[in-house]
């Protein structure tokens, strides 16, 4: 039995067992990522899809996901193989792709416009090793890392992937701890303290999801706008106001009105310079 220190569970997995997210086991007593190079997800994608679009616009990304999350958002947008019955399965069938074949193939995308790599689609985190492994390598060859995160992980976590990382996506999905930590299943302070130092290191942009009766309020948007536009010169890090649609284990209210988000997207600035909306 070992404990994982990667996120704020702090689960203590028994020998052969699980942690929380359902990617992270103990052998020999260590914890281990056991996703690792465990791939279900890839292809090649607009950067602007990540979403990014401050950071190379106009680029293609190699994307590639695995399964597993330490978070628990009903409405989450890739259940299939974040957290559900369908992502547990994935365990046993999904392709194992190495750092150095992972690293290969986003070097023969080059001819097509790829960059290099993004670590997206689940959560990324919870398998920072293979994460850590194959950057190096993408590195080497000239290409860049993204990765598209929840922010739910530990310092040390971050630290050990900065010198590799060139940009980064960071779900702040609400600014109020009943949203986060109640609905949600996070805790906003690890979120915020890890976007607090990634700003520090790499290119960072963020996205809020607004859900209607949930995180849509004015004031909410103010106070987290206003926290954001502290972190750097006042206006430097892009935030994404996103669309929420029905669907997962939240089917119970309508579509975010597209008009509301841009509402949002005019509160949001007040305070930064680059706001953006998405799915409207």
């Amino acid at each position: 039995m070992a404990v994982c220190k990667v996120c704020f569970r702090h689960c203590n997995i028994p020998e052969g067992g699980l942690g929380f997210c359902g990617a992270r086991t103990c052998t020999g007593g260590e914890v281990t990522a056991a996703n690792y190079g465990r791939i279900t997800s890839l292809a090649l994608d607009p950067i602007e899809k990540k979403p990014l679009s401050r950071f190379r616009p106009g680029s293609m990304i190699l994307s590639a996901g695995s399964y597993g999350c330490n978070l628990r958002c009903p409405f989450c947008q890739n259940y299939e193989i974040s957290w559900s019955e369908e992502a547990y399965r994935f365990a046993d069938r999904a392709e194992y792709i190495s750092p150095d074949e992972l690293a290969a193939i986003a070097l023969s995308c080059r001819n097509r416009g790829n960059i290099g790599v993004a670590f997206t689609y689940n959560e990324p985190l919870i398998g920072y090793e293979y994460i850590r492994d194959t950057a190096k390598l993408v590195h080497e060859q000239g290409m860049v890392n993204v990765l598209v995160t929840n922010g739910t992980a530990d310092l040390q976590v971050l630290n050990e992937l900065t010198p590799y990382i060139d940009a980064m996506n960071i779900d702040l999905k609400g600014f109020t701890d009943h949203y986060y930590n109640d609905l949600l299943g996070g805790d906003r302070s690890m979120t915020m303290a890890f976007i607090e130092e990634a700003v520090k290191h790499c290119h960072v942009e963020l996205t809020t999801l607004i859900v209607p009766g949930e995180n849509d309020s004015e004031d909410e948007m103010r106070e987290m706008t206003a926290w954001i536009a502290g972190l750097t010169d006042g206006e430097g890090i892009p935030l994404h106001i996103s669309r929420f649609f029905p669907r997962f284990h939240m089917t119970d209210r309508d579509a975010t009105e597209v008009r509301l988000v841009y509402r949002l997207a005019d509160v949001a600035r007040e305070r930064l310079r680059y706001v953006y909306t998405g799915n409207c």
